[in-house]
């Protein structure tokens, strides 16, 4: 696994969270991050055999997460502890994305994150449209962590 160097810009965003107490710098864990990798793929594995939207979204967000803390390990960090340690990862995803398709999925994560909160605390629902959205996200943001294309 190959990682990408990230940008002046890219830096310059995540020392912005740094500084923010949102994230921590600590060692790149390559094996954290395959780990990371391997979770989220066999998450998206499983979703083939759910019927519920609301079930798909779930491990679709759960995937998805995965990624980032595969890619927030592969990069030296992680989010500090408390809340809005998932904001933090959302964030994140959006600032080391940048190429497409990814780019697009990485802004999408904040919006899944919200929504399964609401369906949490909520009760909120979400139909097949959104979870198959989700579920392209999550897979995006897999291809692209899995091909180091950040």
């Amino acid at each position: 696994m190959v990682t990408r160097r990230l940008s002046a810009a890219q830096q310059e965003a995540l020392t912005v969270l740094v500084e923010k107490g949102r994230l921590l710098r600590v060692a790149p864990d390559a094996v954290r991050a395959t780990l990371f990798l391997e979770r989220a793929a066999d998450t998206l594995a499983d979703l083939p055999h759910l019927k519920l939207p609301q079930n798909r979204y779930n491990l679709a967000h759960d995937a998805a997460h995965a990624v980032g803390e595969a890619m927030l390990a592969r990069h030296g960090y992680r989010t500090a502890n408390g809340p809005g340690q998932h904001a933090a990862l959302a964030d994140f995803l959006r600032i080391v994305f940048v190429a497409p398709p990814a780019d697009e999925a990485g802004r999408h994560v904040e919006r899944m994150r919200r929504t399964r909160n609401q369906l949490h605390y909520e009760a909120r629902t979400v139909g097949a449209a959104e979870a198959d959205k989700a579920v392209a996200v999550a897979t995006t943001l897999l291809g692209a962590a899995q091909g180091a294309r950040t």
